[in-house]
């Protein structure tokens, strides 16, 4: 009887042992009987690599367009703008302002470059030719890209380019 009494008492007492007290697993208990609770168990490296990164800003979107009207020729571009509608209203104001009367959408894009491919002077001589806009990832890209396709579409006449920006996202911080 002694004997199944003492196994009886040290089976309660080892599986104690393994509930670690009255928490649950990935915590240990804190305090004592008056005020009990349990913490979690650390992973190394402090607080604050238990928690992962925090948050210190957030990246926006920035836009960029390019109206022209085709008649004049007049072109006006936007960058660096909050959204669609501000980088389109910025490009066709800049049109207009640069002498068009029907400045029209070309482009408009967010988070990218791009580039206006014209012919040269010499190769206007040879016949009318019209912008090549193109858009990427780098203001090379698009550059090299405008060319090309200014070349393709004016059938091999010499062609440069006027101009080249980027609208890329900016980082701001909280």
């Amino acid at each position: 009887m002694k004997k199944l009494l003492l196994l009886s008492a040290l089976m309660l007492v080892s599986t104690a042992a393994f509930a670690e007290g009255r928490c649950p697993p990935g915590s240990y208990p804190i305090g004592d009987s008056r005020a009990p609770g349990c913490a979690p168990i650390p992973t190394g490296g402090g607080s604050d690599a238990a928690q992962g990164p925090v948050a210190t800003g957030k990246w926006e979107t920035r836009w960029g367009a390019i109206s022209e009207d085709a008649e004049s020729l007049a072109t006006g571009a936007s960058v660096s703008m909050k959204s669609k509608r501000q980088a389109v209203a910025a490009a066709t104001a800049e049109c207009k302002k640069l002498g068009g009367k029907s400045c029209k959408l070309r482009l408009a894009y967010y988070n990218q470059c791009a580039a206006i491919a014209d012919a040269t002077a010499e190769s206007l001589a040879k016949g009318p030719g019209r912008s090549t806009i193109a858009r990427a990832e780098t203001v090379d890209q698009a550059k090299s890209i405008a060319m090309k396709e200014c070349a393709s579409a004016l059938g091999g006449q010499t062609c440069e380019v006027v101009y080249s920006a980027c609208s890329m996202s900016e980082f701001k911080a909280f």
